[in-house]
């Protein structure tokens, strides 16, 4: 099953279509830029309710959140760094004006004109443009890590909500039955059937009951304002609690995931990448040793001479090119930088190294809560809940044949409750975990290799 949906698919190509790839900055940055932004601003926001699926959230969520609109425009910023970093310096004009005007054999000089364009030496223009492109990918790998972080805090709020949702309905039905059983022995104590310790016990697991219902209730509104702040959605906003939904189902094999990890992570692909960026910059900053080449043309505006007026080119305006060169003398400085590039480059590689082992103790805690949670779902589902149900029936049946005490039936109820309760938790901790998991290796699980068994 698709944890997805097809509208959260669309709405991630619709995002992807609206940036082209990496390879054609200047292209996208051209046309692209402004649609982006106008459709984000027209975008219409699905409408929440209870019915509505996990779907609705992450599109409201992918469509409204500052952060993530933030990190897009970063991408977006550092794509039109690329065509920047490709250009040429711009041209340079003078103009120059003789306040006292140079005497030439053929005439005196008045004004003159320059124009000149630097080349940076063969090769530096491209490297400059692969700096500028693997930091624009690496901000794309941030955009993607906002993302994944984003969704993964509407989920968690989502299931962690459904399960207080459960909570409060399932604490409220034993409430509501727990109120029955001790109107029952009230009116067994007053015809001598029962005891009156019966009845002080069901009003102290009563009042014990409506106590953990307030506590419940009470806690609505931080949740809330949890999923909300995801949403980004005024906390105080009402939001109805999310109705039932089908567990996944998946296979989850440890050494395909954890590889899966390094390649797809996006935290761990943003350090690659400036790893990258960082070696062409070295490349880049060596280059720095030869010099730039310079090519110009001049024009001198010459006026006519009275003095010269036996020479054929009196008056003749003068033409010339010319031809320049930096010359790089202080090599100390170019070194300097080289040297920085490659710290800078080791540095990239260990965050790199630190990232990906940190991540992939944060997946193995998270396969382990995963399978946690499974094992747990299916034991109070399918065992203890059902068990805990049929106690609940015999101890009745029992107590009213007086064959069991009052405490053998309270003791049943508040196990019947534990199961329940237990159940709902490992529910939403199973969709919880998987979550997670599907943050850490970028994407869907039903993606990753589920054809082996499950590896510990």
């Amino acid at each position: 099953m698709k944890r997805n949906s097809s509208r959260i698919a669309t709405l991630t190509l619709i995002v992807m279509a609206t940036v082209p790839s990496l390879a054609g900055p200047a292209a996208w940055a051209a046309g692209s830029t402004s649609s982006a932004s106008t459709d984000a601003e027209d975008a219409v926001l699905p409408e929440l309710s209870d019915e509505s699926p996990l779907s609705d959230y992450l599109e409201y969520a992918a469509l409204n959140n500052p952060e993530l609109e933030a990190a897009f425009n970063r991408w977006k910023a550092a794509l039109e760094k690329v065509p920047q970093a490709k250009s040429w310096p711009d041209p340079r004009f003078s103009y120059r004006y003789f306040i006292r005007e140079i005497e030439t054999r053929v005439g005196p000089q008045r004004q003159a004109f320059e124009i000149s364009q630097t080349f940076p030496w063969f090769g530096k223009l491209d490297l400059a443009g692969d700096v500028a492109m693997e930091a624009a990918r690496a901000a794309q790998q941030r955009y993607e890590a906002v993302r994944l972080r984003l969704f993964f805090e509407v989920k968690d709020a989502y299931y962690e909500y459904y399960y207080l949702a459960r909570s409060i309905a399932v604490t409220r039905e034993n409430v509501e039955l727990l109120t029955h059983l001790e109107s029952v022995v009230r009116t067994r104590y007053r015809t001598a059937a029962g005891s009156h310790p019966d009845v002080i016990r069901a009003q102290v697991e009563l009042g014990k009951l409506e106590d953990q219902l307030n506590s419940l209730t009470d806690l609505r509104g931080p949740v809330i304002a949890r999923l909300n702040a995801a949403l980004n959605r005024p906390i105080e906003v009402e939001l109805s609690a999310p109705q039932q939904f089908t567990s996944s189902r998946v296979s989850v094999n440890d050494r395909a995931l954890l590889a899966r990890l390094e390649q797809a992570n996006p935290q761990v692909n943003a350090l690659a990448h400036e790893v990258e960026g960082y070696r062409q910059a070295a490349i880049l900053a060596r280059k720095e040793y030869t010099p730039d080449i310079s090519l110009g043309l001049s024009y001198v505006d010459v006026a006519r001479s009275h003095r010269a007026s036996q020479f054929s080119d009196n008056g003749k305006d003068a033409v010339g090119a010319m031809i320049s060169l930096n010359i790089p003398l202080w090599r100390g400085k170019y070194s300097a930088s080289v040297r920085e590039a490659r710290m800078k480059r080791r540095a990239a590689l260990h965050e790199k190294m630190d990232a990906t082992n940190r991540l992939k103790s944060e997946l193995k805690m998270a396969l382990y809560q995963f399978r946690d949670a499974q094992r747990k779902m299916d034991l109070y589902g399918e065992a203890l809940v059902p068990k805990a149900i049929e106690a609940v029936k015999v101890a009745e049946q029992s107590f009213q044949t007086g064959s069991a005490s009052f405490l053998d039936l309270i003791d049943a109820q508040r196990t019947y409750l534990e199961f329940q309760l237990a159940h709902e938790r490992a529910r939403a901790d199973h969709e919880q975990s998987l979550a997670r998991i599907e943050m850490l290796i970028g994407g869907d699980v039903e993606f990753a290799d589920r054809s082996g068994p499950a590896e510990h």
